[in-house]
């Protein structure tokens, strides 16, 4: 029997007089949501230094358990949501839940529909059809038919009107959605074992132009997808993934206004369910816990109310100042110590800082020099696991745990990515917070011995938690898959914040139709509107005039030179116009400069706002949307 065998029935060995205690937490495994059962973890495994991880995994679990005993608060039983529940919870989530409630018309979901492929539309057809058809069978009427949404196959050719609903609204058609073949998972799940210089040598191209749910068409026609070949556990042999960059560049999370966002996250569920759905991977959500939560102290508070409690002082505030603190302490004194993570403090000592952390930090008298480099590891941990809410949401849990059932590395990635988006704003900073330090303890592994398996596997059962019960089989199922899950957000971590420019392409479409359904509400509204049209007209014509001969006009309101037209071209960047302006300011501006770099930014038009990255081509950038605004000025975050 290998180490890591031995080491894995010595850890169940020791813990199973603990397993039927009351525990707050426990691992959340890979098909404690899906209802679906994987290979277990030594077929996926191919490395040897996986199989000696798994020691740390289960000592974090021992560690978990024994903080979590004598705790006040009780385990809650795992309930799955009906159909009517999973399918309006869907619905709401994805911007649509008007689609339910008959006011269809003059809504944003009119202008998510109109801008849907046929897969997601085929998609969002088949959840209001199967809520539909679950209210049928409980005997209620539903508010909206599925046929007054979507076009169907069942309409004669004299029928040339459109479909109407019970309201008398007339609903948007739809392309035509046909029930798709049963689909089975790819048969290539098994993994094969292949050369380290093989593996090295492999590199995946990552596009962002074309929706990931048109890529599986492999899948579709039920052949073998060529990205489903292997699968590996090394570190050294993880696939190297080369982004194709748009001519539009590309866009992080942040270079978009708050309102795009909320779009792009009704986008990305459609998107991940319809990408799901084109893999074979059965796709599940958890009923929202309710539960009393605490609304004073550090542990145990939901991130939102620690946000808000941090921006009374320090406005602006992405990520809770404790969280932060406690990442600073750990990069300050315990990235080069060995066993960082792994080691934990004492339990009595750790429980007394926690006490104190909660009664002192917001009153400024909480002594951080006492905070050892394994206190602060621990209590980090404890604050991930004591959230109300889980980092990366109970609605979303079992997503994630079913991307461990998505054999391609490329498929992989690209559900991790979707799901990172769908994440609210304070739970993607805050993820975003954690991995980047993460990815620090693993740039020093020649000195604190932490490679990036061993961090996994003692993140992952503080990650992946949750407050109900689970079975010693699914803990050990999804132990491995949990694991992987971090190692691929760790390492591909600056691929996740990138939104796709398919994703922004919908939110112009969106913002274009939602613009031309705005209608006047009185009179006197008209008036102005049309005195401003007018005025629009005007400015367009000039505005024409100049782009005719290929003419911007930039605003740049924190450099001495305001405004400036710029000529553009084919190879004409956004670097081009900020070096510009800082040539034409002089010296006195290039300090500005220094101490507050500018960025370039399209605002307005169908874009809410968007910095630009400095590659972009902003002849690509006017051509979709012709009637943005310039403007040069510093980011916000």
């Amino acid at each position: 029997m290998r180490r890591g065998d031995r080491c894995l029935q010595r850890s169940y060995m020791e813990t199973e007089s603990t397993m039927h205690r009351k525990v707050q937490h426990r691992v959340l495994t890979r098909m404690s949501a899906t209802g679906a059962m994987p290979p277990s973890p030594p077929e996926r495994s191919v490395s040897r230094d996986s199989q000696d991880s798994m020691e740390d995994y289960w000592s974090e679990v021992r560690n978990i358990e024994e903080d979590c005993q004598g705790g006040q608060e009780e385990m809650i039983e795992r309930s799955s949501m009906d159909e009517v529940e999973l399918e309006e919870a869907w619905l709401h989530e994805a911007g649509l839940s008007t689609l339910v409630s008959g006011t269809l018309t003059d809504s944003p979901a009119e202008a998510l529909l109109s801008t849907l492929t046929r897969s997601q539309a085929a998609m969002v057809k088949k959840r209001l059809d199967n809520y539909t058809q679950t209210m049928r069978k409980r005997n209620k009427q539903p508010m909206r038919h599925v046929r007054d949404v979507f076009s169907t196959a069942d309409t004669s050719p004299a029928e040339h009107t459109p479909p109407v609903s019970s309201n008398g609204q007339i609903a948007p058609k739809l392309p035509h959605w046909t029930p798709p073949k049963a689909r089975q998972p790819c048969q290539a799940f098994r993994p094969v074992e292949s050369s380290v210089k093989e593996c090295q040598m492999e590199t995946y191209i990552l596009s962002f132009e074309e929706p990931y749910s048109e890529d599986v068409t492999a899948h579709r026609k039920g052949r073998d997808c060529h990205d489903c070949q292997r699968i590996r556990k090394g570190d050294k042999d993880l696939p190297k993934f080369q982004i194709v960059t748009p001519k539009q560049g590309l866009t992080k999370v942040q270079d978009l206004s708050s309102e795009d966002i909320k779009k792009i996250g009704y986008i990305s569920l459609i998107e991940l369910t319809t990408f799901y759905d084109a893999l074979g991977v059965e796709l599940k959500r958890n009923r929202m816990a309710r539960s009393k939560v605490r609304e004073t102290g550090i542990f145990g508070v939901p991130l939102t109310t620690l946000l808000e409690n941090d921006q009374k002082k320090f406005p602006g505030s992405k990520v809770p100042l404790v969280f932060k603190k406690l990442l600073s302490k750990l990069e300050q004194t315990g990235l080069q110590t060995e066993g960082i993570l792994r080691v934990p403090g004492s339990a009595s000592r750790v429980k007394h800082l926690r006490q104190e952390l909660d009664t002192k930090f917001y009153e400024d008298r909480f002594d951080w020099e006492q905070v050892r480099h394994n206190d602060a590891a621990g209590l980090l941990k404890m604050f991930i696991r004591e959230l109300p809410h889980p980092l990366l949401t109970q609605q979303h849990m079992p997503a994630f745990t079913a991307a461990q059932n998505i054999s391609s590395p490329k498929h992989q990635l690209q559900a991790l990515h979707l799901l990172v988006l769908l994440l609210p704003e304070v739970n993607r900073d805050t993820l975003k917070a954690l991995l980047e330090f993460l990815k620090k303890v693993v740039a020093y592994e020649e000195k604190n011995r932490m490679s990036l398996w061993n961090v996994s596997m003692i993140v992952a059962p503080n990650l992946f938690t949750s407050r109900d019960k689970t079975s010693r089989q699914e803990e050990m199922q999804g132990a491995a898959g949990a694991a992987h899950l971090v190692r691929l957000l760790i390492i591909y971590q600056d691929l996740l914040w990138m939104v796709p420019c398919f994703l922004i392409s919908h939110v112009r479409k969106m913002n274009e139709a939602a613009l031309s359904k705005k209608t006047p509400s009185s009179e006197k509204t008209k008036r102005k509107l049309l005195r401003r049209r007018t005025t629009d007209r005007e400015k367009e014509k000039s505005e024409v005039t100049d782009l005719r001969e290929g003419v911007i006009r930039v605003q740049a309101p924190l450099h001495a030179k305001v405004s400036m037209a710029i000529q553009l071209d084919s190879e004409t960047k956004a670097r081009d116009v900020m070096a510009r302006f800082d040539f034409e300011n002089g010296q006195g501006s290039r300090s500005l400069s220094r101490r507050q770099k500018c960025f370039l930014f399209e605002v307005g038009g169908n874009i809410g706002e968007r910095c630009l990255d400095p590659d972009t081509y902003l002849l690509e950038v006017y051509r979709v949307n012709p009637h943005c605004e310039w403007i040069l000025k510093s980011r916000t975050t």
